[in-house]
């Protein structure tokens, strides 16, 4: 997409999950100085000019090839996020990007632009069109932004197409494993999401190669940078009924869940080629 590529996965500054920033700045602190303001977040939101009517709609219902695009987004203790607002900027189908005014309008004409605030259970929900990839051998995804309480800045992420990454219920399966007796495995490929680095051929998955038409990791450097396990928090799921999962972790959850890759932009040189941190550890 023609968007600024990630310069790297980072680390966001945050408050505490469920509080103020610490610190008051009411009264003289003891040496007669005013403590320091406490800091300024992107959040809680008030519903006033943000929010608006359809902002999750980028197509009208029964559009054909219309997908959902949803999920839950989690604070570090775990508990969903209710006041949380996602963006997503995306290609078309074709992989063009739209590059016209008006996103906010809903007038039948799609332009890749979408805002949906989260529900009291931290559920937000998009229906809007699978995008193609922007250049040949590339993997296809949703830019992701979110606002949310105690962040001081709004974060940035990639939600990929599961199946132009590999297999969806291969991501995040031990290194090796693949869906039972290779199903709906057709073709070879190392480097797949899920498979350890270099394998390929029925020794990588029981039963099968990897998904036909799915883009080698290695030709994703973003996913390319990171351990099997932080790449998964990048690749959206398939669900039953055919629409796209992408669930939003801010801190890791209390049970081990992995949380979501950050990314960070270099608004400097205009770096287009994507990156992760050291280590390929995320935010």
């Amino acid at each position: 997409m023609s968007e600024l590529a990630p310069d790297s996965a980072r680390e966001p500054e945050r408050l505490p999950a469920r509080g103020m920033a610490r610190g008051s700045a009411r009264g003289l602190a003891h040496d007669g100085l005013l403590p320091p303001t406490p800091g300024q977040t992107v959040g809680p939101f008030f519903g006033y000019a943000l929010p608006y009517a359809r902002g999750s709609e980028l197509v009208e219902a029964g559009t054909p090839g219309a997908v959902r695009l949803h999920g839950t987004v989690y604070d570090g203790a775990g508990e969903p996020v209710p006041d949380a607002l996602i963006e997503i900027w995306q290609a078309d189908p074709a992989g063009a990007v739209v590059g016209r005014s008006g996103s906010l309008l809903r007038d039948g004409t799609f332009t890749g632009w979408g805002r949906a605030e989260t529900d009291r259970e931290g559920g937000y929900w998009f229906r809007t069109l699978t995008p193609g990839a922007t250049e040949p051998g590339r993997a296809p995804f949703f830019a992701v932004t979110v606002f949310a309480r105690g962040l001081q800045d709004r974060l940035h992420t990639r939600a990929y197409v599961p199946d132009a990454v590999g297999l969806p219920d291969a991501v995040g399966l031990p290194d090796g494993a693949g869906p039972p007796d290779g199903a709906g495995l057709d073709g070879a490929g190392p480097d797949r999401v899920g498979l350890p680095d270099g394998a390929s051929g029925p020794d990588a998955v029981a039963g099968g190669d990897a998904a036909a038409g799915a883009v080698v990791v290695g030709a994703e450097p973003l996913l390319a940078s990171l351990e099997p396990a932080r790449r998964a928090t990048l690749v959206t799921s398939r669900e039953p009924d055919g629409s796209l999962r992408f669930d939003i972790r801010l801190q890791p959850g209390p049970n081990g869940e992995e949380e979501t890759v950050f990314l960070t932009y270099d608004f400097l040189t205009y770096d287009t080629a994507p990156r992760a941190g050291a280590g390929g550890t995320g935010a």
